[in-house]
Parts: C-alpha cells; structure tokens; sequence
C-alpha cells in the first residue's frame, strides 16, 4: 500500500511537471517567433523613418544652400549685368561671401576674363568648366550645377548689359559648408541616430560624431546643389533594431529560464510538501490504529472479569479482590493509553507543561511494573525489578515519568519475541539517579540511531500480545 501511495504520488508529479514545463515550451516558442516577426518589422519601420529623417535633412541643406545662391547669384548678376561693369566689383564680393571660394568668368569662346591677374592659375575649372557647357545651355541661359575634381561647382549664365553673354563659375568653400550649413540643416534632425554627409567617394564631409562602429541604414541623395554629396543616416553601435531584437532575446530567454527555475522550485516544494504530508497522515493513521489496538486489551480484560464478577462465578474471597485489582489496573492502563494520546497531541502543539517536584524512585518504578503483573504473567515473563536502598528523590515529573516507563514495558511485552524477560535495574552515582527498563529481543543495535527519529526499526512489528 505504501508503495502504491509513492508511486501515485510520483506519477502526479510527473504529470504535474509535464503540465507546467510543456504550455512553458509553448509559450517560450512562441514568444521566440513573435520577438523574430517584431525584429523585421522594427527593422523595417526603421528604414522607412530613417529615409524620411534622411529625405529630410537634404531638403533642408537643399533649401538653405539653394538660398545662398539665389544671393550669391542675384549679387553677381547685379554686378555684371550693370552698365560700366568693372572687375573690382567681383572682387568686393568674394571678400564679402564667405561661402564662395573661386569665382571665374569665360566668354563663349572659354578664354578666362576674371580674374584677369591669374594668368599662372592651373586651377581644373579652367578647362573642366567651359567643356561641360552645351551651346543650348548658353542660348537657353540659367543655372546648373557641376562637379569638377570633386568639388561642387555652380554654372550660371551672365548677359552683360553690352557685349556677348559669360559664363560665371562658382566654387563654393567646403569648409564655410561643414562650419555654417551642414550643422543648421543635418544637425537640426538628428536624434539617437547619425545623420552624415559624405562625398563620392564614401568619405565624410560632415559628421557631428566619429562614424567607426556605426552601421549605415540608409542614404539619400542631396540633389542638384551638390550632385555628388549624399546625406546618410547611422546607428551607433549596438542601436540597430537587430540589436534590440537580440537585447529582448537574450532577455527574454533569462527571464524564461527564470521562470522554470521558479516552477521547477515550486514544483519540488510542491512535492515535498505532499510527501510530508503523505507520509505525516500515514503515520498518524498507523498511530491511530495502533491505539486503537492497544485500547482493546484493556477494555476485553475490564470486560472479561467485570462480566465474571457480576454473573457471580467467583466465590473465593481472595480470587474475587485479585479481579478487582486487574480490573482496576487495566482501567489505569487505559487511563494511561488515553493520556499518551492528549499528551501526542499538547506535544504537537507545543502546549505540553511538566510538574517537576522531589518524587521517590523506588514506589514509582514499582507501582508501574505492579501495573503490568497481570499480561507479565500472561505472556509468562521473567520480571525482576532491582531499586537501590539508597536512591534519593529525584527532581521530576512523576505522571510523565511513570508514563515513559509504561510504555518501554509495553514495548518490551510486544517485540521481547521469544526471549521472555524484563528488568528494572534503578541505581544512582555521582549525584544522579538511573532506571531503566530492560528486556530481551530489543531493537537491533544497528537500528538504535533510529529511535528518536520519526522512522521504523528493521524488525517486525507483528504483535504477540492478545486482544
């Protein structure tokens, strides 16, 4: 039967672990594929919003850089085209603009007229400039950009008040750009990422923050301002939505492996706890059984010799006061019995209290064995109690002390097996007092550290006793 109860107990926790850890996985799988799907989109709602942050910071360099040349532009167009044109004026406006960093003027022919004084100039725009203007761009006129040895260069055609039309080129001061222009427009829509613009070449031209470490996400173009240029957006290091992603993973898996560590605990709690109390109900009934047992003795002999006494059929005197005095005996026993169940349970609790006064050793130890005589007699034991003449009274609880007796002497008429013989040697040395009780057939001497342990002796526990 108890092996029974321990197998069904683990068969629960089996199943109980199988009911927990499997909706666990489920949940953990799932949560995996979801934190996957929340990653591509993260990522790609990231994109979509970095091309508009991107697509934004070009229009804002376009719109601020596209009003710089309209007054570059209209300054130079009011200087040319004005009647008496003289050079000096190009001159004034060059010191004035900072942003304009070379300024040449071609007739259709390509033969420079300012500055007149370069005439040792090498610059590429020299050759560069008039090569990539069409004669429809001359005829229609206007504005175009260029890039010419890497450089932003704005084409812009002129009609002087006399004379043939000029071309007018415009280089624009990259350093007047990184310093005055891109730090109002790039800096202005940068958030937690970087916003940079780099040339043709993939090289920085404007950055608030070093790019080493930084993932590119997207790039857009400036436009014709600065056809080379292009405005890119980066995260910093460990910023990405793949990051992120991986950050929740990681963090999700520890909290997951949390979690089953707190089951698992749970669970083993759970079953230890169940046992406890498994095994505390099994005690308790084999406690109950047992004194339920112990109780029928007593009550068949009261039973026997009252049922003997009131029929009349013993007419010796003698015999008659011996049935009392067994009568009165089995009562004290079950007096007795009852009293070790109250003191079980004021034990449990913790409300058991002690009489301790100066008590006489000898009358106790007798009046307890006196109170077995009838069963010693009946399971024909050998009884011999041996109480030194000198043995002081002993500080102790008298009704505790004589029940302790009573139930080793129980004890030893149930498991005493064949060898048929107690003993009570009471003795006192040093100062203190002994009794014991002894018989033959006790628990092993292997099984002695169990006794004081809510454990079973490896013995039998078959009685002998009648009843």
């Amino acid at each position: 039967m108890r092996g029974d109860r321990e197998a069904s107990l683990a068969r629960f926790s089996v199943f109980a672990l199988l009911a927990v850890m499997l909706p666990a996985a489920v949940v953990a799988v799932l949560g995996f594929v979801s934190l996957r799907q929340w990653q591509a989109s993260a990522e790609l709602l990231f994109r979509e919003q970095s091309r508009a942050m991107a697509a934004m910071a070009a229009e804002k360099i376009r719109m601020v850089l596209g009003q710089r040349e309209d007054e570059v532009v209209s300054r130079l167009r009011g200087l040319v085209e004005r009647p008496g044109f003289r050079p000096e004026g190009l001159d004034r406006l060059l010191a004035a603009e900072a942003l304009v960093e070379h300024l040449y003027l071609f007739d259709r022919r390509g033969r420079l007229l300012f500055p007149t004084a370069d005439a040792g100039h090498r610059d590429a725009m020299l050759t560069a400039v008039p090569q990539e203007v069409s004669d429809a761009f001359w005829e229609r006129g206007g504005r175009r950009s260029l890039v010419v040895d890497g450089r932003p260069i704005l084409a812009v055609v002129l009609r002087p008040a006399r004379g043939t039309p000029v071309l007018a080129a415009i280089s624009w001061n990259l350093d007047v750009l990184r310093r005055d222009i891109l730090p109002r427009t790039v800096g202005a829509v940068e958030g937690p990422s970087i916003v940079a613009v780099v040339d043709g070449d993939e090289r920085p031209v404007y950055s608030r923050v070093p790019l080493a470490g930084a993932d590119r996400v997207v790039t857009v173009t400036v436009g014709d301002e600065l056809p080379a240029w292009r405005v890119a957006l980066y995260q910093p290091a460990g910023m990405s939505p793949r990051a992120a992603a991986r950050r929740q993973i990681t963090l999700f898996s520890a909290a997951f492996g949390l979690l089953l560590v707190v089951i698992a605990a749970g669970l083993v709690a759970t079953y230890r706890l169940v046992r406890g109390e498994s095994q505390m109900a099994r005690l308790k009934a084999d406690f109950v059984a047992n004194v339920s047992h112990d109780l029928k003795t007593p009550l068949s002999l009261i039973r026997m010799f009252a049922e003997t006494l009131e029929m009349g059929r013993v007419a010796d005197e003698g015999q008659r006061q011996e049935y009392y005095r067994v009568v009165t005996r089995e009562s004290e026993r079950l007096s007795r019995l009852i009293d070790n169940v109250l003191d079980f349970s004021r034990i449990e609790g913790g409300r058991q209290t002690y009489a301790v006064a100066p008590t006489a050793v000898e009358p106790l130890v007798r009046d307890t064995v006196e109170s077995f005589d009838y069963l010693l007699a009946q399971q024909g034991f050998d009884v011999r109690v041996e109480v030194a003449a000198d043995l002081a009274d002993v500080p102790l609880d008298a009704a505790a002390v004589g029940q302790a007796l009573a139930n080793l002497i129980d004890n030893a008429i149930k498991y005493s097996g064949e060898t048929k013989s107690l003993g009570s040697p009471s003795a006192s040395s040093s100062g203190s007092s002994r009794s014991s009780i002894v018989w033959g057939g006790a628990i092993p001497r292997a099984a002695g550290g169990a006794v004081w342990g809510w454990r079973s002796c490896a013995m039998s526990s078959k009685r002998t006793t009648g009843g």
